[in-house]
Formats: structure tokens, C-alpha cells, sequence
């Protein structure tokens, strides 16, 4: 097949998640140690519950048994992001305006790949992130296409 396992996934879980009312926030499949795993990320704007996270566990396992893309056993998953929940689309990042973020670039930016902070900004070319340093408070702005990783953070007061 020429399309990758989580592209295929992606397109069996559209129609479900739609029918649902619920957001695919992630796919994810990696093999750790000698399993392979299909992670599934969902959520909704007043969080997702384990029932929900059955549903659409059985309705892709249907999906998944009916076109069989993936040629060796594996687990899935069904779960929320969580509180650290990964930003990966543009909607992510328009959404998190306003939030403590954890940003990890590609290279590093004033002598660091690591940053966190309250996200300013996003214009679809770069992230503006004001950080603390000690007592300062600074803006930083990430080229987009230098963000390796980056996911809501968690302030713990």
C-alpha cells in the first residue's frame, strides 16, 4: 500500500468521529519493543469519557478488520490528549492563544530548543511564545518550520 497506516486510519475515523461529534486530535503508530501500537487521540470541547472512547475503538476495529491495512498484530489505543495534549493543525494553534505552551525546535533559537511559555501569537508562519527568564518576561518568535514538537503545558502554582 502506498499510503501510510495512520493516513489510512485518518480517513476510517472521519466519518465516525463526525458522526459523533467528537475531534481527532492524533493518530499515532509506533512499535515499541517487539508490539506495534495504534494510538488514537480523541477529544471534544467539554473532554471525552471512556464510553466514548469504546465506541469509537469498536466502530474502527470494525473498519480496520473490513480493509485490513496493517500487516502484523497490534494494539489500539482510544484515548483524550490529555492535559498536555500535542498541537499539530493550525486550528490546535489558534486555540491554544492564550495558554501555557511547551514548545522543542529543530535547531536552536537565542541558544535554546526548548521553550515554554504563554503563546502570544500564531500567524501560520511562527509562533510568538513570551517566556520567563528569572524576573523578565520576554517574547520569543519560533519559525514555524523550525517546531519540532509542541503541546499544551501544564503550570503547576
Amino acid at each position: 500500500m502506498s499510503k501510510k497506516v495512520t493516513e489510512i486510519v485518518e480517513e476510517l475515523l472521519v466519518p465516525i468521529l463526525e458522526g459523533l461529534q467528537l475531534e481527532l486530535v492524533d493518530v499515532e503508530y509506533v512499535k515499541e519493543g517487539k508490539s506495534w501500537f495504534l494510538r488514537v487521540y480523541i477529544d471534544k470541547a467539554d473532554g471525552i469519557d471512556i464510553e466514548e472512547c469504546g465506541i469509537v475503538s469498536e466502530k474502527l476495529s470494525e473498519k480496520l478488520d473490513e480493509l485490513d491495512p496493517i500487516e502484523h498484530n497490534y494494539f489500539l489505543e482510544v484515548s483524550s490528549p490529555g492535559a498536555e495534549r500535542p498541537l499539530k493543525k493550525e486550528k490546535d494553534y489558534v486555540k491554544a492563544i492564550g495558554k501555557n505552551v511547551y514548545v522543542k525546535t529543530y535547531e536552536p533559537i537565542f541558544d535554546s530548543k526548548e521553550f515554554e511559555g504563554v503563546l502570544k501569537a500564531y500567524d501560520g508562519k511562527s509562533l510568538t511564545i513570551e517566556v520567563k527568564i528569572k524576573t523578565r518576561k520576554k517574547e520569543v518568535v519560533i519559525p514555524f518550520e523550525k517546531v519540532a514538537k509542541a503541546r499544551l503545558a501544564v503550570v503547576f502554582s
